[in-house]
């Protein structure tokens, strides 16, 4: 397949709100089962291994209308839960048999509460992550509550927990684990060849579809990107960092990179790249994916940092990685764990003399004018002056 085809497959998919992707595999798996799963992070492989399809619900972005959503939620909580709502309210989730709701934020937490009021026929689980890096306490916590999710989930799906379908599961997700690994580091050495916009919407793409078909389609994007270089442009190398919850719009990415900075590393749709290394696949898998995630779950707003200076090194290590000249901080409009980072991060962002902007979005902002004027003055005070 070229490029082309590859990300207009992703677009379609991006702009599929009625998961048609989803009932199409539904419809040629009969007596299957697919399973939403809010960000940051879920157990995509347990998921998996219950026979269910994992689908990522990032709400409808700029392309619905919130009325019913708006009648749930104050005017200062974020756009997400409302956009979900509509999505639901208006049918458009109803192939889902079950909805995991990760310990992400208040907000989350009681969507899951009014799911279970308002769909009582659905699965609802408020996956609570653990929040300390401790193995012993925390690993045995996780690994029982990996443990209860695959054994109520398999009974959505109507067969046994195994623990050999866990261990395949695993070992999928783990090639998919180093696929991305492998995008995002091309993304990194060159910008050029690997725009943000097309990253994004391959991985939306691939929070729908099943992972080997993921895996295939990445890697034959993979190869087009060599076979289809692309022109060097004037850009600075920006780190995005705080929009790991709230997505933003399509648009504002693509504004960002055409203003003249080209995004090097981000937080976007993070659970995809949650686990930093591979997870074992001999002995106890459940017991392996709960020692991953407390050894090797990436640092992120939404776990628990007990040492302040801890997220401020993450600072000044992920542009050092990413080799960067500055970072935009753009953060969901009234999102406590991106807003509430924001201002340690960009003090240790001061201090270490890199030069940062900020603003705040919501998925469905329209007005994109003053976010390029913002990246663009960003990108010419750098080249120009080093930054201000």
């Amino acid at each position: 397949m070229t490029r082309a085809e590859i990300v207009d497959w992703a677009l379609r998919l991006y702009e599929d709100l009625d998961l048609a992707s989803v009932r199409s595999w539904l419809a040629a798996h009969s007596g299957r089962h697919a399973c939403g799963y809010l960000p940051v992070y879920a157990p995509r492989e347990v998921i998996r291994a219950a026979g269910m399809l994992p689908v990522g619900i990032h709400g409808g972005g700029d392309q619905i209308e919130i009325i019913r959503g708006d009648a749930y939620y104050q005017s200062y909580i974020c756009h997400l839960p409302r956009s979900v709502i509509e999505l639901a309210e208006s049918g458009r989730l109803s192939a889902l048999s079950a909805v995991l709701f990760p310990s992400t934020c208040d907000v989350i937490r009681n969507l899951s509460g009014m799911w279970k009021l308002m769909y009582p026929g659905v699965y609802v689980r408020y996956v609570d992550v653990p929040q300390l890096r401790d193995v012993a306490a925390a690993g045995a916590f996780w690994t029982t509550e990996l443990r209860t999710l695959q054994r109520e989930l398999c009974r959505v799906g109507g067969r046994d927990p195994n623990d050999d379908d866990l261990c395949a599961a695993i070992s999928e997700y783990n090639v998919a684990r180093r696929l991305v690994r492998t995008l995002y580091a091309a993304r990194r050495e060159d910008p050029e060849r690997i725009p943000t916009e097309e990253l994004y919407l391959l991985m939306r793409a691939g929070e729908v579809v099943p992972v080997d078909l993921f895996i295939a389609r990445a890697q034959a994007y993979l190869a087009a990107t060599e076979r289809e270089p692309r022109r060097a442009r004037d850009r600075i190398r920006v780190v995005v960092m705080g929009a790991f919850c709230e997505q933003p719009p399509l648009a504002l990415i693509k504004t960002i990179e055409r203003a003249g900075c080209a995004i090097v590393d981000d937080d976007f749709l993070l659970g995809n790249r949650f686990l930093t290394a591979d997870v074992a696949t001999a002995g106890d898998p459940a017991a392996n994916l709960a020692e991953t995630f407390i050894r090797h779950a990436v640092a992120t707003s939404v776990l628990y940092e007990p040492n302040p200076a801890g997220k401020r090194q993450l600072v000044a290590q992920r542009v050092r990685e990413a080799r960067a000249d500055g970072i935009i901080f753009a953060s969901p409009s009234f999102c406590d764990p991106s807003l509430l980072d924001r201002q340690l991060l960009r003090a240790a962002a001061d201090v270490e003399g890199i030069p940062s902007i900020a603003f705040k979005y919501a998925e469905n902002t329209g007005q994109l004018q003053p976010f390029r004027e913002q990246a663009g003055t960003f990108a010419d005070s750098i080249k120009l002056w080093g930054g201000v």
